[in-house]
């Protein structure tokens, strides 16, 4: 499905799918994807190779997929996270990042992960003397990441 072109593609347009088909919704409407590095752990081959999970928020990050927003009101990710957090979640969740070109209709390149699940929410700071947007940060742990 990648779409090869001479010039490189700009990173300011994209759609986040969470598995129901919908990521023209506004609660995929994010502002942010932060990729985690995708790194093969040494003396280990196959799917189930990973690495033991990480003390620092630094090393968590690095294997996370982060997503933000700006907080339209809804509650869907803190049900999503509440939900995890209990136990109750559904597994097997997939997720979408869709790069978009410049029509801003035509994806040019994919990144699914799957089984993927909800390990950090987040909100920035609430202060009286700004004008800011409320920003959601949900950091999400996933088994496996492809490309199409």
């Amino acid at each position: 499905m990648a779409l090869v072109r001479d010039r490189p593609y700009s990173n300011a347009h994209f759609l986040v799918d969470f598995g129901d088909g919908n990521a023209w919704a506004a609660s995929g409407g994010f502002s942010e994807v932060i990729f985690p590095e995708f790194v093969i752990p040494s003396g280990k081959r196959g799917p189930r190779a990973h690495k033991p999970p990480a003390d620092s928020i630094v090393e968590r990050q690095r294997e996370h997929l982060i997503l933000k927003r700006g907080s339209p009101g809804s509650l869907d990710l803190y049900q999503w996270w509440n939900k995890a957090r209990l136990g109750k979640a559904p597994k097997g969740r997939v997720v979408q990042v869709h790069l978009l070109a410049e029509d801003q209709r035509t994806v040019v390149v994919s990144w699914r992960f799957t089984n993927v699940r909800p390990v950090a929410l987040a909100y920035s700071p609430l202060r009286a003397a700004e004008t800011s947007v409320l920003i959601e940060t949900l950091e999400l742990a996933f088994d496996r990441m492809e490309m199409q």
